[in-house]
């Protein structure tokens, strides 16, 4: 057996085991017996390590390709969970199969996101609109700053509170930022070798060297606006403050709106990838690879048991994740605790609390949650409830919050998203010969999205390498790593879906 390709698609906290000798490789000994069988097998093999987005993306890309162009290749796709989806999971509360699943990690995405917009199509599954009309408030850990819906009155009290200019300039700065991602789906979107260079060609270089805080306040948005709402936003969003995290980040934490989710669950959507991919699916399969070269060095690979070269290890700066605190739960209460946020008894608490770290600087005590939302009825008369937190949101703290009426509770702590912290430097794309990181891209943007783009471009750069041709035909030879290739586009084109 010989495995032509590797494509590495896992976060940095998860760690790998190759069962198979690749060059510069070690196998696992423990597998061999999974390798004995494919032994004389002289077919090409590609393994990608992962089966979350990035991965069961990458399967069906290649798929794509072996069905327009007969390749013959087989596809190997590694995961050490036990289940398909990476950070898209869902639990059902009292693990009662007979009420709503609660999405447990990657719950949104949005029609600019033309890869799941067009899956959920392709595959028959049914997109849910996220409740709209109610209320959102902004929590700064001891005052509720501001409350608004979408009425002409909160309207109002939002040009009193915020101006005119700020808010206008802020929705610009989206749709700018949102068109000109938009082109890596169209005939004229770049294959790129690294993330420098396809920040420069989306434009983005400027908002990702600087913090959102610096980016929107030179921009001409005010300081109230910034960091009360679009800090909620990039708390929510990415559990990040704006004065951290740069400024790309910050403005596509505010383009989430008309936000869907499939219906029973989003991992639907990379359970069907890698069904109608065809790829051999070992899942339960712990990976770990090791160079056999002297003066290896753990690299930032360290935690996933990759053991790089040195020469290599230099080239991939470390990535730290954010650690965050998920809690589903239900409750008999149909809002929060007025108490718990120094309102009256009387006052109407928002279906969703979004939180700001602005008190912190100001001299208050820290909000002890991200945000908290409301997501309707499991049953009558008791809700569901999301909270994402920097720490583990305790029994004590849930009671206060709810009063005491807290039936399930479930906790998941995620390495949930890169630090998104302004930066020039990015992973590189390619490895090695034959060996490819899809997740290089999470530094610029990390979204169950972005995976999926971000394989498409390393298995056209892989299969062009490997095979000659790529998802839709070779690239040419004049096409540098943000060069284009020119496409007949119809209406409704999607870059690899179409061709």
């Amino acid at each position: 057996m010989r495995y032509h390709a590797f494509l590495l698609l896992l976060p940095a906290s998860l760690a790998f085991q190759l069962p198979f000798n690749i060059p510069f490789f070690t196998r696992n000994d423990t597998l061999v017996k999974a390798e004995q069988q494919t032994e004389g097998n002289d077919v090409p093999r590609i393994a990608i390590i992962g089966a979350g987005a990035g991965g069961s993306s990458a399967a069906f890309w290649i798929s794509k390709a072996k069905e327009r162009f007969n390749l013959s290749v087989e596809v190997d796709v590694y995961e050490k969970a036990s289940y398909i989806g990476g950070r898209s999971i869902t639990v059902h509360p009292y693990h009662n199969t007979s009420l709503p699943p609660l999405e447990l990690g990657a719950s949104i995405f949005v029609s600019a996101n033309k890869n799941l917009w067009r899956a959920s199509d392709e595959f028959n599954l049914t997109r849910r609109l996220f409740a709209q009309g109610g209320r959102t408030s902004i929590w700064d850990g001891e005052e509720i700053l501001f409350t608004f819906g979408d009425g002409w009155w909160d309207t109002l009290k939002a040009i009193l509170r915020f101006g005119v200019t700020g808010p206008k300039r802020m929705q610009q700065i989206v749709k700018t930022a949102v068109e000109k991602y938009l082109t890596v789906y169209s005939s004229e979107a770049p294959n790129w070798n690294n993330i420098f260079d396809l920040s420069a060609a989306l434009g983005y270089s400027d908002m990702v060297n600087h913090t959102a805080s610096s980016f929107f306040l030179k921009s001409g948005v005010s300081r109230r606006f910034a960091f009360e709402l679009v800090e909620g936003a990039t708390r929510v969003n990415y559990g990040q403050n704006l004065d951290t995290i740069h400024g790309l980040g910050g403005t596509l934490s505010m383009a989430t709106d008309d936000a869907r989710g499939i219906e029973g669950g989003n991992f639907q959507i990379f359970e069907q990838f890698l069904k109608r991919s065809g790829a051999n699916v070992h899942l339960n399969t712990l990976v770990s690879v090791n160079f056999i070269e002297k003066g290896t060095g753990a690299a930032p690979f360290h935690s996933t048991g990759i053991a790089l070269p040195v020469s290599l290890a230099n080239s991939i700066p470390e990535q730290p994740y954010v650690h965050l605190h998920v809690t589903l739960l239900t409750t008999t209460s149909p809002t929060p605790n007025p108490a718990y946020f120094g309102v009256s008894v009387s006052s109407a608490l928002s279906e969703m609390t979004l939180t700001t770290y602005e008190g912190v600087r100001n001299g208050k005590k820290e909000p002890q949650f991200n945000s908290l939302s409301y997501h309707g009825l499991v049953r009558e008369g008791e809700w569901a409830v999301k909270i994402f937190s920097k720490e583990k949101m305790s029994d004590e703290v849930l009671n206060e919050l709810f009063q005491g009426k807290v039936g399930w509770v479930y906790r998941k702590r995620w390495d949930a998203y890169p630090e998104l912290k302004p930066t020039t430097t990015f992973p590189p794309v390619k490895v090695d010969h034959a060996f490819f990181y899809v997740n290089a891209l999470e530094p610029l943007i990390s979204t169950m999205e972005t995976e999926t783009v971000a394989s498409r471009n390393v298995v056209d750069l892989l299969l062009n390498e490997q095979f000659g041709t790529g998802i839709c035909g070779p690239l040419t030879s004049s096409q540098d790593s943000t060069g284009n290739v020119t496409r007949v586009e119809a209406e409704g084109f999607v870059l690899g879906w179409d061709c």
